[in-house]
């Protein structure tokens, strides 16, 4: 607190020290996590930083600064909030980010959290494309967030994105506008491929893969995102098995000749497997392991 000139007579709540009393309260109700943070302490966090209007990677530059009374209420009442209402942070705060790049998102789509956009900031991807795609599809594409990525990566890429939902789309071309990518990315709705016009040199793919069994369980904070764009059906593959149809069917009008799919099925690799045994994909190293997301080149599509 502070005397009326101005001088500080006792300590108020640092930033740090409201972020540990917010970490406790997210604790102690059991909220689940996983839509951009891992861990209570990252939570409140990114709570506590976005309500005091600080960048959220500043933690450590104003962990000792004071926070006055009423900013801290604020912070603590979107804290509560989050409790109550258990949604996820980012429909909350309005905002979601991914490899640094900050996205609108709302209950329209899922929070974006994509291991596929690692993948492509890291240049994980660039050993099997050609030396500048000129061609990319962000299938699935939801919030818009790996068609911008991939657009930012390969800035001479024409990128569509297309999705089933219009009004995902709506969320998609908001952070298309944000950006400023609207002369590289073409947004299209359309169920699968449908609304695709390849062929194309990257195919990148985050679909519905949750099986239903795990869709049953889902904690209130991811079934409040759109079940369309998590449910996969009993075994997580059926948007898989009709992509897989199509692309196999005929590989040479979706994919060019050095072309390649890149397609994201989280914890469902042995479901994957199973479905596709005649399959070899090449398995691409994440920050969660080798098996969330793989790779097909055309060739090994070809029937």
């Amino acid at each position: 607190m502070s005397t009326a000139r101005g001088l500080r007579t006792a300590p108020d709540v640092t930033v740090l020290e409201l972020v540990e009393r917010c970490r406790a309260r997210l604790e102690a109700a059991g909220v689940s996590f996983g839509h951009g943070t891992g861990c209570a302490f990252d939570e409140a966090a990114w709570l506590v930083l976005w309500g005091l209007g600080c960048p959220l990677d500043a933690l450590d530059e104003v962990a000792d600064k004071p926070v006055d009374p009423g900013a801290a209420r604020r912070c603590e009442a979107l804290v509560a909030q989050r409790i109550e209402s258990r949604l996820p942070a980012a429909y909350l705060t309005g905002e979601a980010w991914l490899q640094g790049v900050p996205f609108h998102v709302d209950a329209r789509t899922i929070v974006p959290r994509s291991y596929i956009a690692e993948l492509i900031v890291q240049g994980t991807l660039e050993p099997w494309l050609p030396a500048e795609p000129s061609r990319i599809l962000d299938l699935c594409t939801g919030n818009g967030s790996l068609a911008v990525l991939a657009a930012m990566a390969w800035p001479a890429a024409q990128v569509d994105a297309t999705d089933l939902s219009g009004p995902a789309l709506e969320v998609a071309s908001r952070n298309v506008a944000r950006h400023a990518l609207g002369a590289q990315i073409a947004l299209r709705q359309g169920d699968g491929l449908a609304a695709a016009s390849g062929p194309y040199d990257l195919i990148l793919c985050n679909p519905p893969y949750v099986t239903r069994a795990s869709m049953a369980c889902l904690p209130p904070e991811y079934r409040a995102e759109p079940a369309l764009a998590l449910d996969g059906g009993e075994d997580g593959m059926d948007f898989v098995r009709a992509l897989l149809a199509t692309l196999r069917a005929e590989p040479a009008r979706h994919l060019g000749a050095a072309g390649v799919l890149v397609l994201e099925i989280g914890y469902e690799r042995d479901h994957f497997e199973a479905a596709f045994p005649e399959l070899e994909p090449v398995w691409l190293p994440t920050s969660a392991g080798d098996d969330p997301v793989l790779l097909l080149t055309r060739e090994a599509l070809a029937p």
